[in-house]
């Protein structure tokens, strides 16, 4: 888990972050540069839960919040990710927008 260090505005009113963090969990951006989001945990409002399913609960899933789920498009492929830290498990999916 990182930590802003230092915040400048620059004249085209962009915002510039340095950001500090372990050797480790820069590794998992596997040399990417570019499309890069910063998020806080913290900033997370909408709770939801999980769900098990299936013999002995052995099917997982993570249940997206009704007021998340307009303009996704179900037929296509879905990118994850997930990062542990001390005391979490942090899953980032990246879903394509559907077409409306």
């Amino acid at each position: 888990m990182g930590s802003i260090i230092g915040i400048r505005t620059t004249k085209e009113d962009k915002v510039v972050l340095e950001v500090e963090l372990s050797y480790e969990e820069s590794l998992k951006l596997k040399g990417h540069i570019k499309n890069i989001h910063v998020f806080s945990e913290d900033a997370a409002e909408i709770k939801t839960n999980l769900s098990q399913r299936g013999t002995n609960e052995a099917t997982k899933y993570l249940l997206i919040p009704r007021e998340l789920r307009d303009n996704l498009n179900f037929d296509e492929v879905v990118k994850c990710q997930r990062f542990d830290t001390d005391s979490r498990i942090v899953f980032i999916y990246v879903v394509e927008k559907g077409k409306i």
